[in-house]
């Protein structure tokens, strides 16, 4: 698992987050607990080598200090990722459900997922942090100073892979993916930190057009929509290269994979490309490498929006909503490219009523 978000931008860097970097040495009990569980998987994986990242002999994991090597990758609420050479470890979201947690890192695990999603190390969580820890082996993340080659086509392929896999087999029960609770959850934030910002109208109008399912107050999409294992929060910070530096790309994060729609995994390039910020050939390139894998979610050769269209819609407030509470806690105008989605969301929120319904069912 590598660490690497990066912004959209009108000019095809389009990704989510910001450049990686280690972050400053800062001590906490959190990451001094992921430091050693990092440490721990690191020269368990390699016994009897001398580690990479702090020069200790593998194979045992006493004796040293913990932060010997130690990077940290993210320090947020909901998330945060410290690598020690060969592994990182991940906290995840407090609110994590523990049973859903432990099936998605089985899931990941299984031979059926290999050479889709990087699966996990072998790892038992400390106790007593109120939130699941995971371990991942570390993968080199897409460059963000080179959008050119952003691998549109290999996430694509990735996609129509996960999606055709067959649950039966799989542990379970799955859980639902979580794409329409996080945009609930993006809209809840919008609430607390921007709702008297200008734009906060625009976007809740957008918001209410959605139908229920897609603003995740209902516990699936209607049965005519397809239903396939998904990942749930696709972007391009979601890919490392494993083994590095030249391994085939895998895809990360867990967090949100579940059954649910498989439009939805193709929602925020489709969101991105409706808004105007991914170029029209990237687009073309990454829907075409979707269908002629035999990804489920379109079918190949047919106009794909009456699938995306809901999705889309439902990535583009999500963005909006974040963009706001963003701009809103660094005290600061949404830039053009959040502006870009908040206009979307003028367009959205102006639908025509025959535009904004679903086909029956």
């Amino acid at each position: 698992m590598g660490c690497s978000k990066q912004p959209p931008s009108r000019k095809g860097r389009v990704g989510r987050g910001r450049t990686p970097a280690t972050l400053p040495p800062v001590s906490t009990p959190l990451l001094r607990t992921l430091a050693r569980v990092a440490r721990t998987a690191a020269h368990l994986a390699a016994p009897g080598d001398a580690c990479p990242a702090c020069g200790h002999s593998t194979g045992r994991v006493t004796g040293q200090d913990p932060y010997d090597g130690r990077e940290t990758l993210a320090d947020r609420p909901d998330g945060a990722v410290v690598r020690h050479g060969p592994a990182v470890a991940k906290a995840h979201a407090p609110d994590t459900e523990p049973q859903a947690h432990r099936t998605r890192l089985a899931v990941a695990a299984h031979p059926a997922l290999a050479g889709i999603l990087l699966p996990p190390l072998p790892s038992t969580g400390p106790a007593g942090l109120g939130r699941p820890v995971s371990a991942w082996p570390y993968g080199v993340p897409v460059d963000p100073a080179d959008p050119d080659a952003a691998p549109w086509e290999e996430v694509a392929v990735l996609l129509a892979r996960l999606h055709r896999i067959g649950t039966a087999g799989l542990p379970g029960p799955l859980p639902p993916m979580r794409g329409p609770a996080k945009a609930a959850a993006a809209m809840a934030r919008m609430e607390d930190s921007a709702a008297g910002h200008p734009a906060a109208s625009t976007v809740r109008r957008a918001w209410e057009r959605l139908p229920a399912w897609a603003r995740g107050t209902e516990a699936s999409a209607p049965h005519h929509r397809p239903r396939a294992l998904c990942h749930g929060d696709l972007h391009l910070g979601q890919l490392v290269r494993h083994p590095v530096p030249d391994g085939p790309w895998l895809l990360i994060d867990v967090d949100d994979l579940g059954l649910g729609d498989p439009a939805w995994d193709l929602a925020r390039p489709a969101a991105w490309y409706a808004s105007g910020i991914l170029p029209p050939e990237i687009w073309q390139r990454f829907l075409g490498a979707y269908t002629a894998a035999h990804g489920p979610a379109v079918l190949s050769g047919a106009d794909p929006w009456p699938q995306l269209d809901v999705p889309a819609r439902a990535l583009t407030v999500q963005t909006a909503a974040l963009a706001l509470a963003k701009s809103a806690a660094e005290n600061r105008q949404p830039d053009d490219v959040e502006s870009a989605v908040i206009d979307a969301c003028t367009r959205i929120a102006t639908l025509p009523p025959e535009l904004e319904c679903e086909p029956s069912s």
